[in-house]
């Protein structure tokens, strides 16, 4: 892990785009916003993005960001999904109060 290749990965332009689009599929109203406010970092820092998008760079990759082969739409999916829509919280269990 490196906290320049999270930097590098959550300012990567073609990157970023990708997960506009994909906030947009997943319905955000405003995908822009949704994307700076919510998943840039904590996609751009996920161990399996980070380690892809770190040895691209390391490897001469020139667009990581926005090769599908170094970060796939499945592992952008996988981080976007619970970020935009959670699981509805457990109901209370009301034989044994806590």
């Amino acid at each position: 892990m490196s906290y320049t290749s999270i930097h590098q990965c959550a300012n990567d332009k073609a990157f970023l785009d990708r997960l506009t689009a994909a906030a947009a599929q997943e319905g955000a109203v405003n995908p822009e916003y949704v994307m700076g406010d919510k998943l840039r970092w904590p996609v751009s820092s996920a161990q399996d993005v980070e380690d892809a998008y770190e040895y691209a760079v390391n490897s001469g990759n020139e667009n990581p960001g926005g090769d599908p082969t170094v970060i796939t739409d499945e592992m952008i999916l996988s981080k976007v999904q619970p970020i935009l829509n959670p699981p509805p919280p457990e109901p209370p269990d009301i034989l044994n109060p806590q």
